[in-house]
């Protein structure tokens, strides 16, 4: 079903403003261009393009510029108009833009990684790029000089990046579920901490110093670094004080309902002659439970789960109706959502996917919201 197009807000809920075709491949990054109705998008079909809002009110390209390999994210600075470009062969090129928008000149071609560039952080202040790929690597590269300054491995593919400018710390999100936070030099870089996450995506706040991240099980983890008390929330789309903290998940050897043992307690299984059972885990007190014990699903929105999730028999009678209502709000997109960029000075968000579309929406009428996408690990 299409989406309607309207002039201005009607209600409050993201309104689309406009709708820019024209790709022929999936669309991964989209950046709205500050204080410019213009919007820059890189696609797998090779093209770099910037696209600037005419007096007919659609957008048409003043960029059209075409690289060697599948365009896979980009990092976008405004204030010095340098753009750097991750690629599918695993080099990051940048470029300089004119300041009408209207011409991009090539600058350097760093060889980041060996494989696809999964994503990039270009930081002003230590003139430095740091890319994650597919090679299951971190590396940071010396703007000035083109230089590699430092690698480091992961046992999976690095699907996610943020950095911290002023105290050059990188969280890097793999595919196998963890957040590594690497604190890096010139010539060399520490290992700070390592938390299970999952993959997806990552946003660092670095005034209140807080992580979130995301996946596509449509949750949100928030991890309090600058506060150092290990708290973590868990979030499906709210407000985050209305939320509970989340419970930590218990470890033990045998359910801690029935105390049937689990399948690698070979003693106990032994000893009672009975098959082992997969743990899991209840979502609202944390105990290691088995599949019998937590047969129940259910909304929570107090602590942040908008959408059903495994709790044990027993929390799930004290679950009361009132406390499934819902407190988030949820918008339909209209289209496969890989990519977002706001523009909170102006209310402007722009979408995009593997549908090929751009879409921009008005978000004045949405106060006082938080917002997410879902959207597929790339």
């Amino acid at each position: 079903m299409a989406a309607e197009i309207h002039s201005r807000p009607q209600t409050s809920r993201p309104v689309l403003l406009n709708k820019i075709e024209g790709h022929s491949d999936a669309v991964n990054a989209a950046v709205l261009i500050p204080k410019e109705d213009g919007v820059i998008t890189v696609s797998e079909d090779r093209t770099i393009r910037v696209w600037l809002k005419r007096d007919s009110g659609q957008y048409w390209p003043s960029i059209y510029h075409t690289v060697s390999s599948p365009c896979s994210c980009m990092s976008y600075h405004h204030d010095s108009r340098r753009i750097f470009i991750g690629q599918d062969n695993g080099a990051v090129v940048e470029f300089l833009i004119s300041e009408d928008f209207n011409k991009m000149n090539h600058v350097k071609t760093y060889p980041a990684h060996q494989n696809r560039v999964s994503d990039m952080v270009f930081s002003l202040e230590s003139e430095w790029v740091v890319s994650t790929g597919h090679d299951k690597s971190v590396s940071w590269m010396c703007t000035q000089s083109g230089s590699m300054l430092g690698r480091h491995y992961f046992n999976a593919w690095a699907s996610c990046l943020q950095y911290d400018h002023e105290t050059q710390h990188a969280f890097v999100g793999d595919y196998s579920g963890q957040i590594t936070l690497l604190k890096l030099e010139k010539q060399t870089y520490s290992t700070i901490t390592t938390l299970k996450g999952h993959e997806g995506a990552l946003w660092w706040d670095p005034v209140q110093r807080l992580l979130f991240s995301g996946a596509s099980d449509h949750s949100v983890i928030m991890w309090d670094i600058g506060g150092r008390k290990g708290r973590t929330l868990l979030l499906q789309g709210h407000h985050l004080e209305m939320c509970v903290q989340a419970p930590q998940w218990l470890d033990s050897d045998s359910c801690q309902k029935c105390e049937q043992p689990f399948f690698w307690n070979i003693k106990q299984m032994w000893d009672t002659k009975t098959l082992g059972l997969r743990q899991h885990h209840c979502r609202k007190c944390g105990k290691a439970v088995c599949g019998k014990c937590s047969s129940k699903r259910s909304t929570f929105p107090v602590m942040g789960f908008e959408f059903p999730v495994r709790v044990c028999d027993a929390c799930f009678d004290t679950i009361k109706e009132e406390d499934r209502t819902p407190l988030a709000t949820f918008h339909e997109g209209k289209h496969n959502i890989a990519h977002m960029d706001m523009d909170p000075s102006r209310g402007l968000m722009v979408t995009c996917g593997s549908d090929r579309i751009v879409k921009i929406w008005d978000m004045t009428q949405v106060v006082g919201c938080s917002l997410a996408t879902g959207f597929s690990p790339r």
